[in-house]
């Protein structure tokens, strides 16, 4: 897709974002059709917040600046394999799901099976999915849209930061005490180097468990070390329209607690890529990530059939 069209339809559906009084906004759990798998939403009120920090020593969070937010749900927890498999492995997906697959969902492209163990020997069950690619991470939400009929996407960078924050302006959610965050998050100092079954450590007041910690996560934005020093301040968007570098988020089990926090933003990188043989290299994996996975949001009022259809049928960018 021409990435200025592309542009033009995500500015649209996030400008289309308007609270609807009239829709129920409660926490739910939402069951993939035919299979035993589901996953719980929990709803982020609507509201503004200062993004970012004034700290000379990050200047990529400079500067703190006002942004208001619609209202969404998000994922609770990370996407764990219990769903991404699913949405891999086709075959698995006949065999998990009763009366088998649709044929708008049989026709979908999916990810090629990767050539070596993507969950790097740390195991898959109740543990979140990792190692994917950004356009892997929007087609996954493409395939749960074609199964469920509710369009699922990355957060926006902004929306990623307001929903950790939880209303607070300090460090982490609860407070500035990095002694605190074993409590809530799995980083480099307590998971032994490996991730772990969600939702082991406390929540935060919104509800959302391992916003810090065990796997870092995908956002829709391009990362530019300036941007907040000319985004917007409704919902603002750097929209991803090169391959290199997306924002993600939240730190991972390899992250040290000092490299962790609502504020704190980090990027993906070709280096994710090194082993892979394939030429040009694949544009589902990154072989040398497995600490980057995804959560899931759901806007509260959804964007229209044409501006979900731009989302989700953005072209890859080749990586040679």
């Amino acid at each position: 897709m021409n990435s200025l069209k592309y542009i033009s339809a995500i500015g649209l559906f996030l400008m289309s974002f308007q609270l609807n009084q009239t829709a129920v906004f409660d926490p739910y759990t939402q069951k993939i059709p035919g299979t035993p798998v589901s996953f719980d939403m929990t709803p982020i009120p609507a509201g503004t917040f200062f993004m970012g920090s004034d700290d000379p020593k990050f200047p990529d969070q400079n500067p703190k600046h006002e942004v208001k937010i619609d209202a969404f749900w998000m994922g609770t927890h990370e996407v764990t394999w219990d769903a991404f498999e699913l949405f891999l492995d086709k075959i698995y997906e006949e065999n998990m799901t009763e009366g088998g697959i649709e044929e708008r969902v049989d026709g979908l492209t999916r990810p090629s099976l990767p050539y070596l163990d993507m969950t790097f020997g740390m195991g898959k069950e109740g543990k979140p999915a990792v190692g994917m690619t950004q356009f892997g991470a929007i087609q996954f939400c493409h395939w749960l849209y074609l199964k469920t009929g509710i369009f699922y996407r990355l957060p926006t960078e902004a929306e990623w930061e307001y929903a950790a924050r939880a209303g607070s302006q300090d460090r982490f959610f609860f407070g500035n005490a990095e002694s605190e965050l074993e409590d809530y998050a799995w980083t480099a100092s307590n998971s032994g180097g490996s991730t772990h079954e969600i939702g082991k450590k406390k929540a935060s007041p919104w509800g959302l468990f391992d916003i810090y910690g065990n796997v870092q996560e995908w956002t829709m934005d391009l990362y530019e070390p300036d941007f907040y020093s000319r985004s917007g301040k409704d919902n603002p968007l750097n929209p991803a329209d090169k391959l290199y570098p997306h924002v993600v988020r939240g730190g991972s089990f390899k992250t040290p607690e000092n490299a962790i926090g609502s504020s704190m933003r980090d990027l993906s990188d070709p280096k994710w890529k090194r082993i892979d043989p394939q030429i040009p290299k694949s544009q589902w994996w990154f072989p040398e990530a497995p600490f980057i996975g995804l959560r899931l949001v759901r806007p509260l009022n959804p964007p229209s059939p044409e501006e979900i259809k731009a989302y989700y049928n953005q072209e890859p960018i080749a990586d040679y």
